[in-house]
């Protein structure tokens, strides 16, 4: 059974109060991981840690050398990407193939941030009086609490960390409870950074006596949380009580549409990779599919004789192409929305249940369901697992309609070869993310975040640093006049 503790103040700590809790690989649905159960004096010994380093050494590093802490997490994520994609893969059932890839390619985010933390630049103001010279700077906010969750964690850290350290902030980051494990060995990698202690807090524990504690805490300056839209709701309550900058990147239930002019096997490959890639498990998952009237009965047939052919297996197999969900509550889930859908007149084309020569570990099978009522709760609800809801539209209006008739907005896909067609139709969708005839794409360059239930504000690109910056106005007086007369505005 491997061990883990909190990461705080530069040093890896058990409770105080003794708690520990298991961690189950969905694989197997054994116990592997033993973890130390942060609460209230966790939370505030990060918090206080965390302040105590903004207000002191961390607050004089010139832009330079935090820009050398970053490259160095970024040189270490390569170095130890096999042992990191294993841990993940482990707590997650995630594949091997893509946790492996992501810790490399997370590397670059944080290259990224380096060489934009002496490019973070301020303005002078042509301003409209006399003898005034005045300009703005960007600066830290001060304490960052970044909610994690457990699914893609190293990317979803580093669209967090890496800026917040390109800025100067100082940050406590909370792994989620349901797999804590990669980002507390993550945690080993920051400890040999050597950044000053209390720079970067790392800790988990659960959602009442940890994430509420640091989300509510008055020293807590800023939140970027990932999650759920009901966790959601309650951590812009906690932020009630220390009036901090909220950012959030909720769920989606994400529209892809085809048109009947579109690349046949390039769009059938993109619904293949936006639903069934990650086992479903993705914010940006294209789990609804709309295809024109007149292809609907051939691809609806093509995608159902590709998704028959995936295979199910042990994630840390190469060949592998769908490893099982990360809880017991995400499978019932799945069965209890599927079974809702059928009552109600939705058409299972294929799946629809646990693969029958598997007989443990939180597997389900690639499921296609056809729905004629577009509000069916497989076809209206986020179910983060591979069951992909597919209904046919007539014409470029009706597909418009289709894909903004959600509560959610974070991504969109398009497949046609018309340019006209997909410029207005992605002009039209609430979406914060479009992609046309491609899917699920990431880069430290691309902003990320979403509309409506989706959340707001971005992570990665440029427009992050905004978040993770306060700007600050300076009036310099360069005349030798006295003020005339101190009780006007002028």
């Amino acid at each position: 059974m491997e061990k883990y503790k909190n990461y705080i103040n530069g040093e890896f700590i058990e409770s105080q109060s003794g708690k520990t809790f298991k961690s189950i690989n969905p694989s197997s649905e054994i116990e592997f991981a033993e973890v130390a159960e942060a609460e209230a004096f966790e939370v505030n010994l990060a918090v206080e840690s965390a302040s105590k380093a903004f207000h002191g050494e961390w607050s004089t590093f010139l832009p330079k050398d935090r820009a050398k802490y970053l490259r160095k997490i970024g040189d270490l994520l390569l170095e130890n990407a096999e042992k990191l994609g294993t841990i993940e893969t482990k707590d997650t059932g995630k594949l091997f193939k893509e946790t492996k890839f992501q810790a490399n390619y997370i590397a670059e985010y944080y290259y990224y941030y380096a060489g934009l933390v002496d490019k973070i630049e301020g303005s002078t103001l042509p301003i409209d009086k006399e003898e005034m010279h005045v300009f703005t700077t960007r600066v830290p906010i001060g304490v960052i609490a970044a909610v994690i969750p457990w699914n893609s964690q190293m990317f979803l850290t580093a669209v967090k960390l890496a800026p917040a350290l390109a800025m100067g902030n100082s940050i406590i980051i909370k792994a989620s409870e349901v797999a804590p494990t990669p980002l507390l060995e993550f945690a080993k990698l920051i400890d040999k950074v050597k950044l000053p202690r209390g720079v970067v807090n790392i800790i988990t524990g659960f959602p009442e006596n940890c994430s509420k504690v640091l989300t509510s805490h008055p020293k807590i300056d800023r939140i970027a949380f990932t999650g759920g839209v009901q966790t959601a709701k309650q951590i812009v309550k906690n932020s009630a009580e220390n009036l901090s900058h909220v950012t959030l990147e909720l769920g989606g239930k994400s529209p892809v549409v085809i048109f009947k002019d579109a690349r046949k096997d390039n769009a059938i490959n993109g619904v293949m990779a936006s639903i069934f890639g990650a086992s479903g498990q993705s914010c940006i998952a294209g789990s609804r599919l709309y295809l024109q009237e007149e292809i609907y009965d051939e691809y609806l047939e093509e995608i159902k004789n590709k998704s028959i052919q995936i295979k199910i297996g042990e994630p840390m197999e190469p060949s592998t192409q769908l490893g099982p969900l990360a809880t017991l509550q995400q499978l019932t889930n799945i069965e209890k929305k599927i079974s809702e859908t059928l009552n109600q007149g939705g058409k299972i084309i294929t799946g629809g249940s646990k693969p029958k020569n598997i007989s443990k570990g939180y597997y389900f099978e690639p499921t296609i369901i056809e729905c004629n009522n577009h509000n069916l709760p497989v076809a209206e609800n986020e179910l983060f697992g591979p069951v992909l809801s597919v209904m046919k539209f007539k014409d470029e209006k009706h597909a418009i309609e289709l894909m903004n008739d959600n509560n959610f907005g974070l991504a969109a896909g398009i497949f046609t070869e018309n340019n006209g067609i997909a410029m207005r139709v992605s002009k039209s969708v609430r979406a914060g993310i479009v992609f046309v005839n491609t899917y699920r794409l990431i880069s430290p360059v691309a902003p990320f975040g979403g509309f409506k239930n989706s959340g707001f504000g971005r992570e990665s690109g440029l427009e992050v640093i905004k978040d993770y910056s306060n700007i600050k106005t300076t009036w310099i007086n360069t005349s030798t006049k006295t003020i005339s007369d101190p009780f006007i505005v002028r």
